[in-house]
């Protein structure tokens, strides 16, 4: 299996994954144009993707999904939920290319297992399989919880939501204390020191490559994400590159992982 990551943050998200003949899109929150440029990088074309996944309705997910789908006659999954709010932003989707799922399903030679995970909008994580092989994507949740693990659990890979740094999040002027509120709350975002207790359990399970995911521009970096989760866990005898290993994913194309 191949799995990388195109884009990840409030200004897009796009992943890519393929086995043998079966390629998807696990969302596509930039434009069309710009999504098969950077599919190109890959040497992929849009006639060779099989199907979109989607987690949830907000922009940043689903921005070039109307287009691609239309211009290239794809279909797009989603939970039943999540199809609610979808479909008055994906319009020109045509009928027999919404596929409604309500829990885990085959798709060519991958099993796709949906994670509901809690957010403001019904929103779901993925886990996708084949044989021994398990990637795991977890964004947009404000906790974790017991189900959650257990639904991930064996996973090779994962990423995972490192959104803010909370003395940076509050200590913005650009948002006001309800959206801070909504970002820190149960059902908005994970914290890097959330995301750093999620990641102790996932180590305990027997993930050994992390990649932190969707992090805010404006209330964290990529070097403060790695540095705090970092020292986190090793202050729990969590060591990166000897227990585990960390990337940290971005708006530009990340690291092409193969998972045997």
């Amino acid at each position: 299996m191949r799995v990388i990551n195109l884009a990840s943050g409030s200004k897009g998200n796009l992943t890519y994954i393929e086995d043998g003949k079966t390629k998807i899109l696990v969302d596509m929150g930039l434009s069309c144009q710009e999504s098969v440029k950077r599919l190109s990088l890959l040497e992929v074309t849009p006639d060779e993707i099989d199907g979109i996944l989607v987690t949830h309705e907000h922009s940043d997910h689903i921005k070039g999904i109307d287009v691609f789908s239309k211009k290239y006659n794809k279909p797009i999954f989603a939970h039943s939920d999540v199809w609610i709010g979808l479909n008055d932003q994906l319009k020109n989707v045509k009928d027999e290319n919404k596929k409604l799922f309500k829990g885990d399903f085959e798709f060519k030679e991958l099993i796709v297992r949906p994670v509901e995970v809690p957010h403001d909008v019904k929103c779901f994580g993925f886990s996708i399989e084949k044989g021994s092989q398990k990637v795991s994507l977890l964004t947009d949740l404000g906790h974790t919880n017991d189900r959650i693990f257990e639904s991930v659990k064996g996973s090779q890979l994962v990423y995972i939501e490192a959104n803010y740094n909370k003395q940076k999040l509050y200590s913005s002027t650009k948002y006001p204390l309800s959206l801070k509120r909504r970002i820190d709350g149960p059902n908005g975002h994970l914290s890097n020191n959330d995301s750093a207790n999620a990641i102790e359990r996932l180590i305990q399970s027997g993930t050994r490559q992390i990649v932190l995911s969707h992090l805010s521009e404006e209330n964290n970096t990529p070097d403060l994400a790695y540095e705090e989760i970092c020292k986190a866990l090793s202050q729990h005898g969590f060591f990166e590159g000897t227990d585990f290993k960390i990337d940290v994913a971005s708006q530009k194309p990340g690291v092409i992982f193969r998972l045997k």
